[in-house]
């Protein structure tokens, strides 16, 4: 089979869960899938340690999922499309159980399920304790490899949309050096989140919001930009992407404590088990203060860590500890985008032609603070609803594509310290405002820095239209919430016009542009 042979077929963009699921949901339908690795390498979704939501205790139920989901949100959830992904949560478990995805089991053959931080109760379904990713993505890979009405195209890298007359005409990627042009008029984005924009991350490197970038320059809506949750717990180390000390952990018990013992978090409501962003701000705090910080599950799980989280234990004992005998020295870490593209209750963004599925997506499920383990769910059930939209789509109609200049392969790593330091856990108007200075000139650029520059110069702007401090967002110079606040909405145009209204002495809040979702 030829390039020429896949004209016309719609193309899933990403090798992780969201990708993964759509093309499986897609079946029998031809499609191609684009991984610019081998399936699931370089994907958030193998090293995702925790697992998925679903209400099925007998404790339980869609109700209290919901409510937990819209507490954690922090008013910017969408009720309506939160609702219909905590109620499909049990039927995507099944499905994924008929797939071949071996979950964990109580001795009495029940699911096995765990806690973490601001669910109301034991609700998270685990796969190998903590490798709950990586036995999706082995699972899932073989199923995709087993369809023949999927072709999988590895080491290739979309590096454009193409875009006719305000609506999807094709792709332009590279692989093997060599660019390629795809004709379709229905692309599915699958690209993960955007932490390889920042220095601690838990994310690989090289997700620094690739579909953002795609979806902007064709003229897509972004939404939620501002909202990046920090893990409060990576290994502290020099590896890069930081391994994650799963929340799980602290779920069985496991305390916070400084370098003199002091759980610094005893008078906290919730404690370890307080929403994300509480705990990342109590433990960013104590390093800025200049104390480390250690994740102590000696008391809680002892000679037991092993077993319960083998893929953790390794990683320490691979730094040199040994999570039975001693406490683990963590930080917070970028893991996680609340924001992304807009896109309704079937995943289609305002592009014709465009859908987005997974964390790339801003379906409105997560709002300030997506609640732990709720984002494999939203990947899993919100692949289907995509591929039943993309089938119902027109059918193709054969373009003549203009040529494209094909952009160098994306490289972030100039503009990690410029997001480091003002997209971090505490941001405040005076250092954004420098970045945006510092990263309008390298987006509206040619060289292999702009895709990620514009990335983060989106994050930003919508950073510093939100003046206010909300779940994972929190601006030291606006520290309070308001509570007329809405999602916002931003496109490149806006973006661009938005940055360069900056002057030498002051921003010009009034030049922001701003929609609502």
């Amino acid at each position: 089979m030829t390039i020429n042979d896949l004209h016309g077929r719609p193309v899933i963009i990403g090798g992780g869960i969201a990708g993964l699921m759509t093309a499986l949901h897609l079946a029998p339908e031809p499609v191609v899938l684009i991984s610019k690795a081998t399936l699931g390498d370089e994907t958030s979704s193998t090293l995702a340690q925790g697992g998925i939501a679903a209400s099925l205790g007998s404790d339980d139920s869609p109700d209290l999922h919901l409510a937990d989901t819209l507490a954690a949100g922090d008013g910017l959830c969408d009720d309506i499309a939160t609702r219909r992904v905590v109620e499909a949560a049990s039927r995507a478990i099944e499905h994924l159980e008929r797939l071949g995805v071996a979950f964990d089991h109580a001795p009495d053959g029940t699911l096995l399920l765990g806690l973490e931080a601001a669910h109301s109760r034991r609700r998270i379904v685990h796969a190998g304790g903590d490798g709950t990713g990586r036995e999706m993505v082995r699972v899932l890979t073989a199923a995709v490899r087993q369809t023949s009405s999927i072709t999988v195209l590895e080491g290739v890298e979309v590096r454009r949309l193409l875009v006719e007359d305000g609506e999807i005409a094709g792709v332009l990627a590279v692989g093997n050096g060599e660019a390629m042009t795809l004709s379709t008029n229905r692309v599915v984005l699958a690209t993960g989140g955007i932490g390889g924009l920042f220095d601690h991350t838990t994310n690989p490197l090289g997700s620094f919001g690739q579909g953002l970038a795609l979806a902007a320059r064709a003229g897509a809506d972004l939404s939620d930009l501002e909202f990046v949750q920090f893990h409060p717990t990576a290994l502290d180390g020099s590896l890069r992407p930081m391994p994650l000390i799963s929340e799980a952990v602290r779920g069985e018990g496991a305390v916070l404590v400084d370098e003199r013992g002091d759980r610094f978090l005893a008078d906290t409501p919730g404690g370890e088990l307080a929403p994300r962003d509480v705990v990342a701000r109590a433990v960013w705090r104590q390093h800025v203060s200049g104390h480390r910080v250690f994740l102590d599950a000696r008391r809680c799980l002892g000679s037991r860590f092993a077993g319960r989280f083998p893929a953790i234990a390794l990683l320490c004992r691979a730094a040199g500890i040994d999570p039975a005998v001693e406490p683990i020295p963590v930080r917070p870490a970028a893991h996680y985008h609340m924001g992304g593209v807009a896109v309704d209750a079937e995943g289609r963004s305002s592009l014709r032609g465009l859908w987005a599925c997974g964390e790339v997506a801003r379906t409105g499920l997560h709002g300030a603070n997506r609640l732990a383990s709720n984002s494999l769910l939203e990947a899993i059930v919100s692949a289907a609803w995509v591929a039943t939209s993309v089938t119902a789509a027109p059918p193709f109609r054969s373009r003549r594509l203009k040529p494209a200049i094909v952009p160098p392969r994306p490289d972030a790593s100039r503009i990690r310290p410029i997001v480091s330091r003002a997209l971090g856990i505490e941001r405040d108007g005076e250092m954004l405002c420098k970045a945006a200075k510092s990263l309008v000139s390298i987006a509206s650029g040619h060289d292999a820095g702009a895709d990620p520059a514009l990335v983060a110069l989106t994050l930003t702007i919508a950073a510093l239209r939100r003046e206010e401090s909300r779940g994972s967002h929190f601006r030291a110079d606006f520290p309070r919430r308001d509570g007329r606040s809405q999602s916002l909405r931003l496109t490149l145009d806006e973006t661009i016009k938005a940055a360069t209204a900056f002057s030498d002495t002051a921003f010009a809040a009034e030049a922001l542009p701003v929609r609502r979702a």
